[in-house]
């Protein structure tokens, strides 16, 4: 049990099922107005997913294709379902972390909000990003197609893989993140990571590679540089702390030395 949770008073089972009730209504309401923003938003989201594919439709037969009745309502419900779970978040990871705080130490609770500040605005970034490159990756893949094909997309389909590369991008932004997290719990040394650092290296190029098949290099940079940007910053991160958690150590073993001399004197 931590510090905080033995120091705090003890809830009975009635207030937690209360306090969780409350807080998973507050969490509803801001998916629900998150969702009915986002259905109003799909077709604007559409247009700009559709750019790709009018711009294919210049060279040869391209558009997307719904294979139901039901299929561009359909698409427009799991829009407005994935915008409302990112437009809500805020709110209902408030009330996540507001449920399980009294349970956490004061340590716990720096790494866990710290940890937050930082990863939500780099996969914010990264998905921006891998929005940018989308249009890129889309006309390289379907330019394999002779231009005598046609190139008929379901609409569902098209939506996820793009869905798909976004948060991919979202999520490499956020991994330096957790490099530094694993250095504060002291799971991961600077020095582990500086000596892997040529195997990272490789790791940012092919992953920049895979999300980025573009003809130019333009957009592999676009996903690299940042990528590497943010895992020096994380290794400089992580040997300062070292460093700190180092000098600290040794403070601690001069102290009581020097005054067990001086009591023997």
């Amino acid at each position: 049990m931590t510090t905080a949770a033995a120091e705090a008073p003890r809830m009975p089972l009635g207030a937690h099922l209360r306090e969780a009730r409350r807080r998973t209504a507050w969490s509803a309401v801001a998916l629900l107005v998150g969702a009915v923003a986002g259905f109003l938003l799909a077709e604007p989201i559409l247009e700009l997913l559709r750019a790709p594919i009018e711009q294919l439709a210049e060279s040869r037969n391209a558009s997307l294709n719904y294979d139901s009745v039901t299929g561009a309502f359909d698409l427009r419900v799991k829009i407005a379902v994935v915008a409302g779970i990112v437009l809500s978040s805020p709110v209902w990871l408030f009330q996540l972390l507001a449920f399980l705080a009294p349970g956490l130490s004061r340590r716990e609770k720096r790494y866990v909000f710290g940890f937050l500040g930082a990863a939500v605005p780099l996969f914010l970034g990264g998905c921006v990003t891998g929005f940018l490159i989308f249009p890129h990756v889309v006309e390289l893949l379907a330019g394999f197609a002779s231009s005598d094909d046609s190139t008929l997309l379901q609409a569902s389909d098209y939506v996820d893989f793009v869905a798909k590369l976004v948060l991919a991008t979202g999520v490499a932004f956020v991994l330096p993140v957790f490099l530094v997290v694993l250095n504060l719990m002291g799971l991961l040394s600077a020095r582990s990571i500086a000596r892997s650092w040529r195997y990272s290296v490789v790791a940012i190029v092919v992953f920049s590679a895979l999300v980025t098949p573009a003809a130019d290099v333009l957009s592999m940079f676009l996903v690299a540089v940042p990528m590497a940007v943010l895992f020096a910053a994380a290794l400089l991160v992580t040997w300062l702390h070292d460093r700190r958690v180092a000098r600290r150590a040794l403070t601690d073993d001069v102290v009581p030395v020097a005054v067990g001399a001086g009591s023997g004197v």
